[in-house]
């Protein structure tokens, strides 16, 4: 009797991997289990594995200027903490020199709270300082006496981290009598709140002015209380949306797709409020990238696929002249700084991965992130100009509409020409690289997710759903993973990502990959009893280079699952809502989603059984094949759907995570491109001027000719790829144009220069005109040396841009990256411009132009150099 009985009891399992298993009431999870109770509260006993007792051995690393240019990549110096008497201090290490403790290794439990005094010799920076004027990192960037603002401490012991870009002056070294001996004391392996899951959860805030969910799914009923819960607390008192526990404010990308995902339909007036904060000047802002904003990073348009959203919502006139104005300014500006007329992609920062390092090879700087091409970015400005010409067919402006409807169509074009991989049967992560454009033949999820949602993919979708690299805890940010990198975009699962492909994989009719998906999402949810930012893509764990609580996108995704998915909503232009549900088969039973209030009408929808297609639709007791309701007049509405309870399946490429071949590092001696062995690599591909050149063995190869670009990457046994190496220029007859003896104000207001700079700003130089002697027809790559010291390398939004004429027509905009702050001694090269020049004499100017406005408005300027051009 007891085993029929417990058969009978057998809890319903959601979906099973051989990491975890959902049910409808828990999640097991090897030895942790979470659980829904009776009352519909949660308990969760998850430990992270990365909590494990410290061990005595720790990992330190020195930067100066918050930049990681003290020891190689992965590098770091290896200490064996022994406190004395309670305390310990370090040797005495040397900047720049490598300190590995002989007892590193040994494996004993490191004990709490210990205070660390740790002793750095700086002498060969200052040394270099007196001796010549700057100290020349491992980067091969110089670093002048004037422009060293500090030295800071990084290592992999609480509290510290390796984030680079955000050491702040707590872990800030001193030399408090001149002797050049910085110092730091700071208590080491520390408790840390964050890196702990609390035990339980219980609804506590009042979440009755949202819609209600009402199921028999206990699991999907207690994470979708929860995340209500969690929008209370992201409410900020302003009326607008907080970005995370830890992140306040409101920042465009993350709120745009927390919009779009179900904060739209969760709380319109507070989704429009935080959309106000994020226009100035009646365009989008750009509040976060690397090396100043906009146009390094350029997915401000996101802005424009939420402002939609909300207006499909709540039919507002209004809101729809306005956000014609906003989004066609900005479109008409991206289009002439950011769009690529050479072959018809965006340039920009790939979206939301902004964290330089995590995305792209470390020899890639600011201005080579700008002049890549990203398949997310890609694909927002496409839904973009989408959008905006929908708009324009509304405010009956069909001269307007033709053409965003025309450079939409055009951008389609270009992506699925440049960006699709038939060997894989997916999209390509980026195009990028320095005089020559490359691939990076890695899997984007956002992306991926992106081209089948905005219908670019069209027949494509199956395949993209079916091939895209997904892990059994959920879809990788990319795939394969770059080595040696905390997890944070780079070996990451970020659940609003997760979102967007379980959506894809519901609109491509993919079973499989919803369910998988769907538990992936409920999995993190359930163990951290929150909404984290995001996971290890290798162990789910949630201890990752950067986390918060109750991320927004990440609540907003959970929304989604619902709205979007489970009953399928959405929204037209003629002021109708939609339903086109998708339910897995062991997701199946009944849900109710009530207090749905659509501008004066409010709904109550039921939905019965499993599949896509629906069997019944009723209104009010009405039964009606069109599967919608309209929006127009005011009352409240019954909606019961009953699904065909048909089974769909269909493919997945689930797989093990890994990591690609580190990138090998090249040298050019006069005859010879050489570069390191790469660990693992099995042949070398070399290219020459964009197309495969050779694929060898050996790691040096003859290149002596004419003036060629080459580049190299390292292949596994598998044919998965590294990054390609710092593109090698073999060139000669370089023309070089001082463009200092071309203006009349030679002042310069920053505090330390190089030599024969020109400042130009919003006052000074705005136009500088000069005239070139060409030697040959034909050609030409050129570039400027320039400084911006106006702030740090990795944020900020002050990127100065220019417009560059050649012979009396613009060529180019002009790249001027943020290079770090108040370092105007560092010397970068702009983005990389070709043109056909003819022979004789040859007329250039650069001009400061309505479009070339950066984020900031105000301080728009930079120190620009000589002219750089090759024929190549």
């Amino acid at each position: 009797m007891a085993i029929i009985t417990g058969c009978q009891n057998k809890p319903r399992i959601l979906h099973q991997n051989i990491d975890y298993t959902v049910y409808r009431d828990k999640v097991v999870q090897g030895e942790y289990t979470a659980q829904v109770l009776p009352d519909g509260s949660m308990t969760s006993n998850y430990k992270s594995p990365a909590n494990a007792p410290r061990r005595r051995t720790i990992e330190l690393k020195f930067s100066i200027n918050q930049k990681d240019n003290e020891l190689p990549f992965a590098s770091n110096h290896q200490i064996v903490v022994k406190p004395e008497n309670g305390q310990y201090q370090t040797p005495l290490i040397i900047f720049g020199q490598q300190y590995l403790d002989k007892e590193a290794g040994i494996d004993e439990a490191l004990e709490l709270d210990v205070p660390m005094t740790v002793k750095l010799d700086m002498s060969p920076v200052f040394n270099a300082f007196e001796k010549d004027g700057y100290y020349e990192d491992l980067n091969g960037d110089k670093i002048y006496k004037e422009d060293f603002k500090g030295v800071f401490m990084a290592g992999n012991i609480v509290p510290l981290n390796f984030d680079f870009e955000n050491l702040q002056e707590d872990v800030q070294l001193q030399d408090t009598d001149g002797d050049h001996i910085y110092e730091l004391t700071l208590n080491i392996n520390t408790h840390d709140p964050d890196r702990y899951v609390k035990p339980g959860w219980k609804l506590t805030r009042d979440i009755s002015s949202y819609p209600q969910l009402k199921t028999d799914n206990n699991l999907v009923q207690a994470l979708y209380n929860m995340a209500l819960e969690e929008t209370v607390l992201l409410s900020e008192e302003d009326g607008t949306f907080r970005t995370g526990a830890k992140w306040a404010g409101v920042w465009t990308r993350d709120v745009s797709y927390s919009i779009v995902l179900g904060m739209g339909m969760a709380d319109i007036q507070r989704a429009r409020k935080s959309l106000l904060r994020k226009a100035k000047r009646s365009r989008i802002i750009q509040d976060t990238g690397s090396g100043g904003a906009w146009p390094v990073s350029s997915d401000r348009t996101t802005w424009a696929l939420a402002a939609w959203e909300l207006y499909l919502i709540s039919g507002d006139q209004l809101w729809l002249d306005y956000c014609y104005q906003v989004i066609s300014n900005t479109v008409e500006d991206d289009r002439k700084v950011v769009y690529n007329p050479n072959n018809g992609l965006y340039r920009g920062e790939s979206s939301f991965l902004d964290w330089r390092v995590q995305t792209y090879p470390r020899w890639m700087d600011n201005v080579d992130i700008y002049s890549s091409m990203n398949l997310g970015t890609n694909l927002v400005h496409y839904r973009t100009l989408m959008i905006v010409s929908k708009i324009a067919e509304l405010e009956n402006m069909p001269t307007q509409a033709e053409k965003y409807a025309d450079w939409a169509a055009q951008l389609k074009k270009a992506i699925n020409q440049q960006f699709w991989n038939p060997e894989k049967g997916y999209y390509t992560q980026y195009l990028y690289g320095r005089y020559f454009t490359y691939e990076s033949p890695k899997a984007e999820a956002l992306g991926e997710a992106f081209s089948v949602l905005f219908d670019v993919a069209e027949e494509k979708s199956k395949s993209v759903i079916e091939n895209t690299p997904v892990l059994t805890w959920g879809i990788p940010c990319v795939y394969p993973q770059i080595p040696d990198m905390r997890p944070y975009h780079n070996n990451g699962v970020w659940p609003f990502v997760q979102a967007f492909w379980n959506m894809s994989a519901a609109k491509a009719g993919n079973e499989t990959a919803l369910e998988q998906g769907l538990s992936a999402f409920y999995r993190a949810s359930a163990m951290f009893l929150t909404n984290k930012e995001n996971m290890v893509a290798e162990n789910g764990d949630f201890i990752t280079a950067l986390n918060s609580d109750r991320q927004l996108w990440s609540v907003a995704g959970n929304l989604g699952m619902i709205y979007k998915i489970m009953f399928g909503i959405r929204f037209t232009p003629d002021s109708k809502m939609t339903f086109s549900p998708f339910i897995p088969k062991t997701y199946a039973g009944e849900m109710q989603l009530s207090n749905l209030k659509i501008r004066n009408k409010e709904f109550t929808v039921k939905i019965n059984g499993y599949g896509n297609q629906v069997k019944s639709f009723r209104v009010d007791g009405e039964e009606s094949g069109l599967h919608e309701v309209s929006l127009i007049g005011e009352g409240k509405h019954t909606v019961e759907i009953k699904l065909a309870n048909n089974s769909l399946k269909g493919q997945i490429n689930l797989i093990d995570n890994k990591f690609h071949l580190k990138t090998p590092e090249t040298s050019f001696d006069g005859i010879n491109l050489n570069w390191t062995s790469i660990e693992g690599a099995q042949t070398y591909e070399v290219f020459k001027n964009g197309e495969l050149f050779k694929t060898v063995k050996d790691t040096s190869i003859d290149i002596s000719g004419p003036n060629a670009e080459y580049t190299v990457r390292a292949a596994d046994e598998q044919g998965d790829v590294s990054f390609l190496s710092e593109p090698v220029l073999h060139a000669s007859n370089l023309l070089i144009t001082s463009i200092n003896k071309f203006v009349r104000d030679k002042s310069i207001s920053v505090a330390s220069s190089p030599p024969d700079m020109t400042e130009v700003s919003k006052t000074k130089n705005r136009n500088i005109e000069w005239s070139v002697i060409v030697p040959e027809s034909g050609y030409y790559k050129l570039y400027f040396e320039y400084s911006n010291g106006n702030g740090p390398w990795n944020t900020d939004n002050k990127c100065a841009i220019r417009t560059l004429w050649v012979n009396g027509e613009i060529t180019s905009p002009v790249i001027m990256a943020q290079r770090g702050l108040h370092e105007w001694a560092s010397i970068g090269n702009t983005n990389i411009i070709g043109l056909k020049l003819e022979k004789g004499n040859n007329q250039f100017k650069l001009s400061f132009e309505p479009e070339n406005e950066n984020m900031n408005f105000e301080n728009n300027k930079a120190l620009i150099g000589n002219m750089m051009m090759i024929k190549i």
